[in-house]
């Protein structure tokens, strides 16, 4: 079924119809300076395909937080959910097909990228039989997904720019449409970008930006100026989705407004000054009592106090030194990196999120017990979490039998690693071959179907050997290392998942 919506009118008066099915497979890219009109692009967008296709929109500003007084969306407060949390929520919300809203406004900057990168990686990752198609709409991309580091941690940064990149570069194949609007292109990472078929190019200034926008539209240089001189709503459209030639269109009414504020002028009230001056200098009744502002005591007045002289103490008290002579009970022993990812792991959920996610949750927790995390740099903590998620203890790790497996890992992807730890630890102790459950935990995936994929991938590489005994039962052995497991039943359920 071809499903057409129609964004506006075309300079010649004539609908400007987009390809709804055409869009899924295609993704869309706005630009615009700010009040060109992208966030009203995307209500109409999102407005006119509402009854068609589900769709979840990543609002920083709660801005689209009234398409559920209409059109029945679902808003998600993010600063009332963990991070694993709105991973469920995602999950769920695909599970359910149920269009929502991630209201993002009452986060800062940071926590922003990172609730957004829990809910998009919750989307990114539901099981093959939840894939069904959905728009994801991003506003402000470039905060999401931004082109150089800014103010906000390595780490935030890298998962929200992760999640990003898997929603426009592999999100098709999950029922994924990326549809991301940025104030500049400039801003905003080229991968994430770059994978965008449809274009919807608004008013901007800047010189540099006209003409990345004219490039992106086949456009000649000397046609750039035209950018500047579009008013608001008015963008130009090229794409499968929309047009096979530059074509410049004007988007229609949006039935539902934003909580944005007029930038219309509207004339002051009539206050006489006596009376304005009491409106501002008195507190009305139902005025919230506000705390009073602390200030900082000024360096004389600390060292003035410092200065004087302490009166003599109460008869009974314990004088200073005396105090200071008294045996001190030792400081309780700081917890060690080992001890601290057990805390971490011993979530359940923890071996299904990123492993930035469960870095930055070990930084904290280290922070919490006194130990320095950044002792363990992210490579590092990578090498150490597949060994534990292989389920390597620490007599085993400590062995030159297994150092040989270690270096082995260390060089295959970071996906593959822990998978291999866990085989070879399975066919250096001769035990029963792991399941595809239990191989899928190790990937942090709870599909037994992606097992199959990565045993397959590894064994095309020549990492193992897979073959099958007369009862059916699988045996994988490390040609490297000249080790073997037992067989063991690759369907077997694996108690931990379950």
């Amino acid at each position: 079924m071809t499903v057409g919506i129609e964004m506006g009118t075309t300079t010649t008066g004539a609908p400007a119809i987009l390809d709804l099915e055409e869009l899924l497979a295609t993704r869309l890219l706005v630009q615009g300076n700010s009040g060109s009109g992208k966030s009203h692009l995307l209500r109409r967008l999102a407005e006119q395909s509402a009854p068609y296709v589900q769709q979840v929109v990543v609002d920083p500003e709660g801005d689209f937080v009234t398409l559920a007084e209409q059109f029945g969306h679902v808003v998600v407060d993010a600063a009332a959910h963990a991070e694993a949390a709105l991973q469920q929520v995602a999950a769920r919300v695909r599970q359910h097909r149920v269009s929502v809203v991630l209201n993002l406004e009452n986060l800062e900057t940071e926590r922003q990228m990172r609730h957004a990168s829990a809910f998009l990686g919750g989307l990114f990752d539901v099981e093959r039989d939840y894939w069904f198609p959905m728009l994801v709409v991003v506003d402000e991309a470039q905060l999401f997904a931004p082109a150089a580091a800014g103010e906000v941690s390595d780490e935030a940064r890298k998962a929200s720019l992760g999640a990003m990149t898997n929603l426009m570069c592999r999100g098709r194949k999950r029922g994924l449409a990326g549809i991301i609007a940025t104030q500049r292109l400039a801003k905003l990472a080229k991968n994430v970008a770059a994978e965008a078929s449809n274009f919807l190019m608004g008013r901007t200034f800047l010189d540099i930006d006209m003409a990345r926008a004219a490039d992106l539209l086949g456009m000649e240089r000397r046609q750039a100026e035209m950018f500047r001189d579009l008013a608001r709503g008015h963008f130009v459209a090229l794409g499968p989705a929309l047009s096979r030639r530059p074509l410049p269109i004007r988007i229609g009414e949006a039935s539902t407004n934003g909580r944005a504020g007029n930038a219309r002028l509207l004339p002051l009230p009539a206050t006489a000054p006596a009376d304005a001056r009491d409106l501002i200098m008195t507190a009305s009744e139902h005025e919230p009592a506000r705390a009073p502002v602390s200030r900082p005591m000024a360096t004389a007045d600390i060292l003035a106090q410092l200065a004087a002289t302490r009166p003599p103490p109460p008869p009974g008290e314990v004088l200073a030194g005396e105090l200071a002579a008294l045996p001190r009970p030792a400081p309780p022993a700081r917890p060690s990196h080992e001890q601290v990812l057990a805390e971490v792991l011993a979530d359940p959920e923890a071996m299904f999120r990123s492993v930035a996610q469960i870095y930055q949750d070990f930084l904290v927790r280290c922070r919490q017990h006194g130990v320095n995390g950044r002792a363990l740099d992210l490579a590092q903590f990578r090498r150490k979490l597949a060994t534990v998620r292989a389920g390597i203890d620490a007599e085993t790790a400590d062995t030159p039998e297994w150092e040989q497996a270690l270096t082995l890992s260390a060089a295959m992807p970071e996906d593959l690693q822990a998978v291999f730890l866990m085989l070879a630890r399975a066919a250096h102790d001769r035990a029963a071959c792991p399941s595809n459950a239990q191989i899928a935990r190790a990937r942090g995936s709870r599909s037994p179907r992606r097992a199959l994929g990565l045993l397959e991938h590894m064994e095309g590489r020549g990492l193992i050997s897979i073959r099958t005994d007369a009862f059916g039962r699988r045996v994988i052995a490390i040609p490297a290392l000249a080790w073997e497991t037992e067989p063991g039943d690759a369907d077997a359920a694996d108690d931990e998942v379950a």
